[in-house]
């Protein structure tokens, strides 16, 4: 399970935009705080991130369990660009409530109020909202097998379907014009506790997995088929309301 600390890099050069833009799921040049991911050429997560175009370069929020892989997967498509990657000393903030000045609003859902960058890391504790609004998190609910759509990506705001290429866009297009999602994280119901990455069943058949939980919530990786009626993982019993 991630710890949720974060890192942030920098990566300036005269090439970062068309760099990133090949990249990543989301529009780098849309402006302001974007979620994105990078995902590997099959259309699975490898990271999510947040980027900030500073003018000069781009920040980069990452969990710390994914910095060293990111770092090395964008060296690796680098080649020839004009472009530096580097850990930088800056802290990470989040908040709720009022955006201070020099913050920035959480791409991902309004409920998840700010962040920001600089010396501090003063943070607030997400998992109650997270759970609440189905927000996946980096290690948790997105793994190496996890498709970003399937993750809730577009409803994130991580996903751009009008940019053109990146890598992985070909499976994530076709999963979005093409098929219509079998399953896919939701929130649910859950009475009792259980640990993260227990299988969920119904009626003794596999359902899902149980992620993240808080209170009488969690958040679940179901078959949608599969998800109706009593469901169980463990001793916990499981409601879905989809």
């Amino acid at each position: 399970m991630s710890s949720d600390t974060r890192n942030v890099l920098k990566i300036s050069g005269k090439d970062r935009v068309e760099f990133l833009q090949g990249l990543v799921t989301n529009d780098v040049t849309k402006g302001g705080l974007i979620y994105t991911a990078l995902l590997t050429p099959q259309g699975k997560y490898l990271a999510d991130f947040f980027l900030l175009d500073t003018g000069e370069e781009f920040l980069v929020d990452v969990d710390s369990s994914l910095t060293a892989s990111l770092v090395q997967r964008l060296n690796m498509y680098k080649l020839r660009a004009d472009v530096a990657i580097e850990e930088t000393s800056l802290r990470v903030s989040n908040g709720l409530g009022e955006t201070p000045d020099g913050a920035h609003a959480d791409p991902r859902h309004p409920q998840l109020g700010w962040r920001s960058y600089g010396e501090s890391d003063d943070t607030v504790d997400l998992t109650s909202l997270r759970v609440e609004h189905t927000i996946p998190q980096s290690g948790v609910e997105l793994t190496p097998d996890t498709y970003i759509l399937e993750a809730g990506f577009e409803r994130l705001n991580g996903v751009d379907f009008k940019k053109g290429c990146y890598v992985g866009q070909e499976v994530t297009a076709r999963m979005k014009h093409k098929t219509e999602l079998r399953k896919g994280l939701v929130t649910v119901e859950i009475s009792g506790a259980a640990p993260i990455g227990t299988e969920i069943t119904n009626a003794g058949k596999p359902a899902g997995t149980l992620y993240s939980q808080a209170g009488s919530q969690a958040i679940a990786y179901l078959r949608f088929d599969r998800a109706k009626g009593d469901l169980n993982a463990g001793d916990a019993r499981i409601t879905a309301s989809l």
